[in-house]
């Protein structure tokens, strides 16, 4: 297990280690799921990962679950940048509008999260996953609540 405390990290240095040092000995949604952290800034994240046969609904196509997840990881991960050491967050509302399916054979979908309001109480951020082609997949808003 990883000597790292996160908790004496601000959310920025802490998105800024699982950026640089990958860590494998973290049991997480993103390593699971294959997810990179591409740029990690204040306030925004950019969070990618590689479709795969797994990733199928009934049709055929990835399951809109991944792109709300990406989604979800992405923004929240954004307000997560914005707060000082020792606080949290949680997601209270997450909305997501699906434009069209992605393929399940390996394409990139890459998610950016940017935080629009870091309250003391509450944060707003909005996402979008686009396909290694450049086309829309789904956009998003949320709701977080800071603890």
């Amino acid at each position: 297990m990883t000597t790292t405390d996160p908790t004496a990290m601000t959310g920025l240095e802490l998105m800024r280690w699982v950026q640089t040092e990958r860590p494998t000995d973290i049991p997480s949604i993103g390593r699971l799921l294959g997810m990179r952290f591409d740029e990690v800034d204040h306030g925004r994240i950019v969070i990618s990962l590689d479709t795969r046969p797994d990733f199928a609904n009934p049709l055929g196509t990835v399951h809109g679950g991944i792109a709300a997840t990406l989604l979800d990881s992405a923004m929240g991960c954004a307000v997560h940048t914005t707060l000082p050491a020792g606080a949290g967050y949680t997601t209270l509302e997450l909305k997501v509008n699906y434009i069209r399916a992605a393929r399940t054979d390996g394409q990139t979908l890459t998610a950016e999260g940017t935080v629009i309001h870091a309250g003391r109480r509450t944060a707003t951020a909005e996402g979008k996953v686009l396909d290694d082609q450049g086309k829309l997949i789904a956009h998003a808003t949320t709701t977080c609540m800071i603890f």
